[in-house]
């Protein structure tokens, strides 16, 4: 392939459920860890991610939703992995930007928006790298990662909306999921998947069916299951 190998890896509910509710306030970072009975277990979500690809790929607005835009406090550097942060509107501001440039080797910030404010910092991290595309191009963007920067495997934990089209797109190989034992419900909290839904049994061939690799019973009620994408 002319493209990373990619694997969809996320934190979600029994339900499906990536979020803890429909608001930008709520997300299972944040609130997953003041509720008993899932919060003691959740370190072990993240102690997984640790060992995921160098080549990570998200969306500012998850990384404003985590809050970057406003931490005060550098994370402890990480100097192999490559964050690969796709911000059109922008939702990351001079702050997220700086906490972001300090926290990995490098930021890969993939926009539409030719002012995003990432321009304007360029010159000021040696670790900024900015790929602009008139529309966003989820195949060329991944054959850029990999003939640019050498990216022959990436990890994806993006929104709801931008998995789906990773899926919709047939871009995805892997899916290891971590289950939390709760359930959120709403149906309009996001989900592993989002976006648009088939509507006609000609389109069933933009389902992605699975092989298991793996099911792993975590401590505390949690479960990881991985995945192998039947092309």
């Amino acid at each position: 392939m002319n493209r990373p190998i990619t694997t969809l890896f996320m934190l979600e509910s029994l339900d499906g459920k990536i979020s803890s509710g429909n608001s930008d306030n709520l997300d299972a970072d944040k609130d997953f860890c003041r509720i008993d009975g899932v919060k003691e277990g959740l370190h072990q979500y993240y102690e997984i991610e640790q060992e995921t690809d160098i080549f990570s790929l998200n969306t500012g607005k998850v990384m404003a939703k985590i809050g970057v835009n406003d931490r005060k406090e550098y994370h402890e550097k990480i100097d192999v992995v490559t964050f690969v942060i796709i911000d059109n509107k922008p939702h990351l501001n001079e702050n997220g930007i700086d906490y972001l440039c300090h926290w990995v080797g490098k930021l890969i910030l993939v926009t539409t928006n030719k002012n995003h404010i990432a321009y304007s910092l360029k010159d000021k991290y040696d670790n900024l790298e900015i790929l602009y595309y008139d529309t966003l191009d989820l195949e060329k963007l991944l054959e850029d990662l990999y003939s640019k920067y050498n990216a022959e495997r990436l990890t994806i934990q993006s929104g709801g909306t931008l998995n789906g089209m990773f899926v919709r797109n047939k871009l995805i190989d892997f899916v290891n999921i971590v289950i939390a034992p709760i359930i959120v419900g709403g149906k309009d909290v996001a989900t592993l998947v989002d976006g648009e839904s088939i509507t006609d049994e000609s389109e069933l061939n933009k389902l992605m069916p699975l092989q298991l690799l793996e099911c792993n019973k975590l401590e505390d009620s949690y479960i990881q299951l991985k995945y192998k994408v039947i092309k």
